[in-house]
């Protein structure tokens, strides 16, 4: 589908979604954010949903300012996926062994590592130290409010955390087997954003706007360049967390296929949390995507669904009215706790049925049935995005 326009009182709502299917609370926030002074264009991508703020499934482009509330609290969360020589043939009947040497590798939930990973010893991803003594030196010039955590902060880097954050052992239609995972930047990017929210909340030009949650920092002052600092430097703790569950992944799948003399494709990466500096009919933006990915002409992209029906590989068609951007998943239809009422883990079990994963009461709010179906949400935006490949799980680890 090609987008709908709403009319907005800055800017108009592009919508690449059905209008009646978006939530009465989520079509306020739109139309919340459409206010603001400094916007500059607004898509909607078709996975959008009531989030803290801003939908989750925007993209805000602003001139000289930008909303912490827009990027999402888990800064520079995104999607990590890598081909693998194997094929669906080369996988044993019974994959419980393999999930738990992943789950062994990669801690969980609130788990951490019991020293900090050394990515120097990884050698499964080309890379994956390049920039890392820079990166924590800048660690002093966070804000204080975090200071204190970076033992915490390095023996996490390397886990996926809960939620909806996942690690998967995909096939694909042509029967290749594929490893993806979805994480963050742990609770230190998520202590960062409430931080800057905070502080923006309590400035003075934000002080008539329809939605506290939507104060901004705006260019040349203060306080935006202490939040571009930890912005940016969170994002990258995201790519780098990422990057290591990624190598430590391809040990353990080389270690449990060493006759099959395991190699990889090149890694694909992409933020859906996160604040980028583009450039759109002359002029410069600060463009934020809240559970979107960019999908600029040719770049590799990942559209995760739910733990039970699959995922795409896709590769962006550069469309500018979305601001080179597409959805980042499914969406949520319900919430979790609506969820958890509703299903029980008889559900779980059916809707998960041939994917060895955790099928207990802790992950039912992960259930199928509470999220969109993926392939309404792909063909969408089939003016943003191509798809490459269809995946399909035979693996998921939970947090």
């Amino acid at each position: 589908m090609s987008y709908v326009e709403l009319p907005g009182a800055k800017v108009p709502i592009r919508m690449w979604a059905d209008p009646a299917s978006v939530e009465d609370v989520a079509m306020r926030q739109l139309e919340n954010v459409a206010t603001l002074p400094w916007i500059k264009g607004l898509a909607v991508m078709p996975d959008v949903h009531y989030g803290k703020g801003a939908t989750v499934g925007s993209v805000i482009a602003m001139h000289g300012a930008v909303c912490p509330a827009a990027v999402g609290v888990d800064i520079g969360c995104g999607m990590s996926a890598v081909r693998t020589s194997l094929t669906a043939n080369d996988l044993p009947g019974d994959l419980s062994r393999l999930r738990s040497k992943i789950e062994q590798a990669i801690p969980v939930g609130r788990g951490m590592h019991a020293d900090p990973v050394e990515p120097g010893r990884l050698y499964g991803l080309p890379g994956v130290a390049a920039g890392w003594d820079g990166f924590w030196d800048r660690f002093d010039g966070v804000a204080d409010s975090v200071k204190f955590r970076q033992e915490r902060a390095t023996k996490q880097m390397g886990t996926l955390g809960s939620g909806n954050h996942f690690w998967e052992l995909c096939v694909d239609s042509d029967d290749d087997v594929w490893i993806m995972l979805h994480s963050g930047s742990r609770n230190i990017g998520k202590e960062l954003a409430d931080h800057h929210i905070g502080t923006a909340q309590s400035l003075p030009h934000n002080q008539g706007l329809v939605d506290r949650d939507l104060a901004v920092f705006v260019a040349d002052t203060p306080q935006m360049a202490a939040y571009r600092n930890d912005l940016f430097w969170a994002q990258e703790y995201a790519k780098h967390n990422r990057a290591i569950m990624m190598a430590l992944s391809q040990e353990v799948i080389r270690r449990e296929f060493r006759k099959a003399k395991v190699t990889f494709g090149e890694v694909i990466s992409c933020h859906h949390n996160y604040v980028s500096e583009e450039r759109y009919d002359g002029m410069d933006l600060l463009v934020t995507r809240k559970g979107a990915i960019r999908a600029g002409s040719g770049e590799y992209g990942i559209i995760p669904g739910s733990m039970g029906t699959g995922s795409y590989i896709v590769k962006g068609l550069g469309n500018a009215a979305a601001f080179n951007s597409a959805s980042h998943g499914a969406g949520r239809r319900m919430s979790r706790n609506a969820a958890k009422r509703r299903f029980s883990t008889r559900d779980l079990e059916d809707q998960t049925r041939g994917v060895e994963c955790r099928k207990d009461s802790g992950v039912v709010d992960e259930i199928p049935a509470a999220y969109k179906p993926i392939e309404q949400v792909i063909e969408q935006q089939r003016d943003l995005v191509e798809v490459v490949a269809k995946l399909k799980q035979v693996i998921c680890v939970k947090g």
